[in-house]
């Protein structure tokens, strides 16, 4: 629902074309929500009984694949998917030059923010991100159309207030919002002052940074220009100073200890599993000591039933995400530990939405004590929770 895009790069879709992104939106919350609660019913009374108490995802998938009931699920959410690009790729074509204009001006405006933007036009896309498209997006994230271009920003903004029928906020950043409260009530002691978002894409996670943490410099790091273009005028338009990097985050050209806090936002899961333990050391080379490592992500499959694991596995076989499964087998406690974080430096938590449950439930979270349930915890879906897990690089006091 386009409606939540709000700021100077917002489009202006017909009534058909809005009608469309609603249609899609709901139906999307239909399959997540409705259909997907169904299908667990049904596994629990039809298939749960048979299988032995070892079984594991690929075990439930295989009992699952001839079930017309999954293969039913899974039309409906790949073409539900399809449909979120479609359903706002018309009006954004309709309207590519004069959003690449807007985007120039309010990036050139230092008035309400003082942001900036890096590009290097000789860094090579990773395959990971180039060959594929990731999401079924059409072109995927590193589509370039040009100097100006910012179609794909533009498309991936718009996707996802579709995509995530209001479960991401007003403006599609609610991870950011409520882990950065969390952390914040968590370690009131952490304030700081050098903030790095990797895989940043077009910055929705990015910016809460800066308004928790006022005096931190925030950079958001990607390897696809268009969506730093759209990032940049974003965070311009919506008054908000950050700066934005075109860079890999396997090799991030900043200086040893230069940062106090390294965070991505579901972006480990599109990476090879050799790339992500580079990214892990990149994150204990960049931080200083004191430093916090934190990632947001989907839960491990070592931490879920065999049922739980083999439903987030579902976007890797059939979402164009062929890292998924093979990210959810990694350890992050090993991995933490492989880069050089003490092991007891390591740490994991749920944090509730803040949108959905208020702050009052995020606030319980920090204390240990809370309300909410465990059964939404990576899955986007009504009451979702966001799974976070990190390393400090020294142990606050």
């Amino acid at each position: 629902m386009t409606r939540f895009v709000t700021h100077d790069l917002k489009l202006a879709p017909s009534l058909d074309e809005r009608a469309g992104q609603d249609f899609v939106s709901s139906l999307r919350a239909h399959v997540l929500n409705h259909m997907a609660s169904n299908m667990r019913a049904r596994f629990d009374a039809e298939i749960a009984p048979h299988l032995g108490t070892q079984a594991n995802s690929r075990d439930v998938l295989k009992a699952m694949l001839p079930r017309p009931d999954f293969q039913f699920y899974t039309a409906t959410r790949t073409r539900a998917q399809q449909m979120v690009w479609s359903s706002v790729r018309a009006t954004i074509e309709r309207q590519r030059s004069d959003l690449a204009e807007r985007a120039a001006r309010l990036s050139q405006n230092q008035a309400n923010a003082q942001g900036s933007l890096i590009l290097d036009p000789d860094l090579a896309i990773p395959k990971n991100v180039s060959a594929i498209d990731v999401h079924l997006m059409p072109g995927s994230y590193s589509f370039d159309g040009g100097e100006a271009d910012i179609a794909a920003g533009s498309l991936y903004d718009n996707g996802l207030s579709v995509f995530s029928f209001g479960l991401m906020g007003e403006t599609l950043d609610d991870i950011g919002q409520s882990i950065a409260l969390w952390l914040s009530l968590r370690h009131p002691q952490f304030q700081p002052q050098a903030v790095l978002d990797l895989g940043c894409s077009v910055g929705h996670q990015s910016l809460p940074w800066k308004r928790t943490f006022p005096s931190a410099k925030v950079i958001g790091l990607d390897v696809a220009p268009a969506c730093l273009r759209y990032a940049h005028a974003r965070a311009q338009s919506m008054g908000i100073t950050a700066h934005f990097l075109q860079a890999d985050a396997t090799a991030v050209p900043l200086p040893d200890g230069s940062q106090d806090l390294v965070f991505s936002s579901m972006f480990l899961h599109e990476l090879p599993a050799d790339d992500v333990g580079a990214v892990f050391r990149e994150a204990h080379r960049l931080l200083r000591p004191g430093g916090l490592m934190l990632h947001y992500e989907l839960p491990p499959n070592e931490a879920l039933s065999a049922y739980d694991g083999f439903y987030l596995d579902w976007d890797g076989r059939y979402n164009a995400e062929p890292y998924y499964q093979s990210y959810r087998d990694l350890s992050p406690p090993a991995l933490a530990s492989d880069a050089g974080f003490a092991p007891e430096a390591y740490f994991q938590a749920a944090v509730p939405s803040l949108g959905w449950y208020g702050e009052a439930a995020v606030r319980k979270a920090v204390s240990g004590a809370t309300d909410v349930g465990t059964d939404t915890v990576g899955r986007l879906a009504d009451g979702v929770q966001w799974f976070v897990y990190g390393a400090w690089k020294e142990q606050p006091e």
